[in-house]
């Protein structure tokens, strides 16, 4: 249930309210916005009688809400979110692009592909310092020494940095470092991480599932804002299908279907949503085109060199001439880049 107030309620007034709310024993969440406050009431509200509330002073109407999913449903917050970190706008007219190497592999390659990706207009570095990977034997990230070499070329080149965090226990550690933290697939249902994330004030980039719906995106979202954290990202980033040629299918019709059923940003991964160097640029404009608010795209200097993903990231200059293309799309579609 959705409390909305009047845009001249007075602190006193949604006080009352809220204090209504947890004697009749429901969790409280509140967003002020620049107009007016919104007051979520999680819980058992099946009995609660929307009258106590709907005269009330400074109420102005009551919705229930319906999704499983509360507080990353539209209805709790009809206005686009737009989540804000280190200067940093997402979910607003512009769209963010964060892109980098898959994974850092040193100074001298992570700062030459942050350069390249910082003059092209990335303004988030994204890197991988501990790695996910299928295989025990492959790389598995340059731990806390990739983590300073991430802060160390954000702040050279004035980015925000984002970085995948694998396990509660890191969070400390990625705090001091990242911007951004990223929840890779494998750990959108890692609902102990989710809970431990939920308790800070960072934002956090959460990837699709391999084959999650997109009510399980949204599920996933809400352990986090149920905690108190409400600066959250859902990210796109190809499903698992019967489809052999990509690596995986990218779902563009995701990005409009969350849009419309949450406030939450979207961005999109076309690099892990086709895993394939040339597919990577025409799903990158569609996603932009289809609305998205943001794209993580893997650019190295020396893919065919990666130490992982080479066959799905950029060169530099394609990067640039990607971005070029996205310049032509947002203008027509009223936003910026």
């Amino acid at each position: 249930m959705v409390i909305i107030m009047k845009n001249d309620a007075t602190p006193k007034q949604i006080e009352e309210i809220e204090q209504k709310l947890v004697d009749l024993g429901l969790k409280v969440h509140r967003i002020d916005g620049d107009i007016r406050s919104i007051i979520g009431a999680i819980g058992d509200t099946t009995k609660v009688d929307k009258r106590i509330f709907e005269h009330s002073d400074g109420v102005l109407r009551i919705v229930r809400i319906m999704e499983p999913y509360k507080l990353a449903s539209r209805s709790f917050h009809e206005d686009n979110s737009v989540i804000k970190f280190d200067g940093t706008e997402i979910g607003g007219d512009k769209v963010i692009i964060m892109a980098g190497p898959c994974a850092v592999e040193s100074e001298e390659q992570l700062f030459t592909i942050a350069k390249s990706v910082k003059e092209a207009g990335a303004t988030v570095l994204r890197g991988g310092a501990f790695k996910p990977r299928t295989s025990p034997y492959s790389f598995q990230g340059m731990g806390e020494e990739g983590l300073k070499l991430l802060r160390q070329a954000g702040d050279e080149f004035g980015m925000s940095v984002i970085s995948e965090i694998l396990e509660a226990t890191h969070i400390d550690l990625l705090a001091k470092y990242v911007d951004i933290f990223q929840v890779g697939a494998r750990n959108m249902q890692n609902f102990w991480l989710l809970r431990e994330l939920s308790k800070t004030n960072k934002p956090v980039l959460l990837k699709r599932g391999m084959s999650a719906t997109i009510e399980e995106v949204l599920m996933a979202a809400e352990y986090i804002m149920s905690g108190g954290n409400y600066h959250v990202i859902c990210c796109e980033r190809g499903i698992r299908t019967f489809e052999t040629y990509t690596r995986n299918t990218m779902d563009i019709s995701a990005i409009p279907a969350i849009k419309k059923l949450s406030h939450l940003p979207i961005v999109a991964d076309p690099s892990h949503g086709t895993g394939i160097r040339a597919h990577v640029a025409p799903m990158a404009r569609a996603a932009v085109a289809a609305g998205a608010d943001g794209l993580i795209i893997e650019v190295h200097n020396d893919p065919d060199r990666a130490v992982s993903d080479g066959p799905q990231s950029l060169f530099p200059d394609q990067f640039k001439n990607l971005m070029e293309e996205l310049k032509v799309i947002t203008w027509a579609i009223g936003r910026s880049i």
